[in-house]
């Protein structure tokens, strides 16, 4: 009877470690997915492929980093923004693909706001983007923000020069106000070359999986290289100040962008671990009268794989 429930034990110790064996290795898939969208690792020479290496140790790595900052968020009460900003193409919504992965979107969620539609033109300025502010225990990301004003509606026209100056009247004064009441602000600007950004454009256009990820807007933006720049010199110049600097990320390459991104991301935050309850799973509990049904033939999903 002993030797009957030693290997029930041991065989549910193997089957226990043979599933967390199983979902390390769907982990590193899902890592190894998110990388096939660049293309790497054929005709890579050893000094890439040993960063290629480093990069997914790290980016393990940070993403636990980031769960430990969850937590304290949650814990603390914690209100974070983080705005990203940067030309098309410049690897903003990889890294923050990166950033929220292996977090609960019900703590760290994004806010990717459309273009105005007609009622919100009407409206303050900052007001579409106070709606999606985070409350208690809650770290939002924008990919883009506010600063659309500064960057692409200035260079398109899209308002007017009033409308542009009282914008830099306004943020400061905006952002000071959101420091003062907890919540913490932080700004990425992720740079890139001319050269960088055509060579990725072009290679959107020629993948079919990659196709929708360019607009009309995209495309002009290319043509006004220049005055984007103007654009976002201003803007850095005009809008970084003391509670909420700008930090410029080198994103040529994107995975060294997206590591040095989080790294500073995380440091620029006093979280420290939080301690956790002993998670116990209970024991199921049986019915000896209930049966479970068969599921019918024609609800099935076809098992094509």
């Amino acid at each position: 009877m002993t030797q009957d429930h030693d290997f029930s034990a041991n065989s549910s110790a193997e089957q226990a470690r043979e599933r967390m064996r199983y979902e390390i290795i769907d982990d590193l898939d899902e890592e190894f997915e998110l990388s096939l969208e660049e293309n790497e690792g054929e005709g890579l020479d050893p000094a890439d492929r040993v960063f290629r290496r480093t990069y997914f140790r790290e980016l393990i790595r940070l993403q636990a980093e980031l769960i430990k900052l969850q937590d304290w968020v949650k814990a603390t009460g914690e209100r974070v923004v983080v705005v990203f900003e940067g030309r098309d193409a410049a690897g903003k919504g990889g890294a923050i693909k990166r950033i929220t992965q292996r977090l609960n979107p019900r703590i760290c969620r994004v806010a990717a706001l459309p273009a105005p539609n007609d009622r919100e033109r009407t409206q303050w300025y900052f007001q579409r983007y106070v709606a999606h502010l985070p409350a208690v225990g809650e770290i939002v990301l924008f990919d883009r923000s506010w600063y659309n004003r500064a960057g692409v509606e200035r260079v398109m026209g899209f308002c007017t020069d009033e409308e542009y100056e009282e914008f830099f009247r306004s943020v400061p004064e905006f952002e000071r106000m959101l420091v003062r009441s907890g919540i913490r602000v932080i700004k990425f600007w992720f740079s890139i070359t001319d050269e960088e950004q055509e060579a990725r454009f072009r290679a959107r256009i020629e993948d079919p999986l990659k196709q929708w990820k360019l607009s009309p807007m995209d495309l002009e933006s290319r043509r006004r290289w220049e005055s984007y720049t103007l654009a976002k010199e201003i803007m850095l110049e005009r809008s970084s100040i003391p509670e909420a600097p700008w930090w410029v990320v080198p994103a040529v390459d994107k995975k060294r962008a997206r590591l040095n991104c989080i790294a500073h991301f995380l440091s620029l935050l006093p979280y420290e671990p939080v301690s956790r309850p002993e998670v116990v799973l209970p024991e199921r509990v049986f019915h000896p009268d209930y049966e479970r049904e068969p599921t019918p033939e024609t609800m099935l999903v076809p098992q094509r794989y």
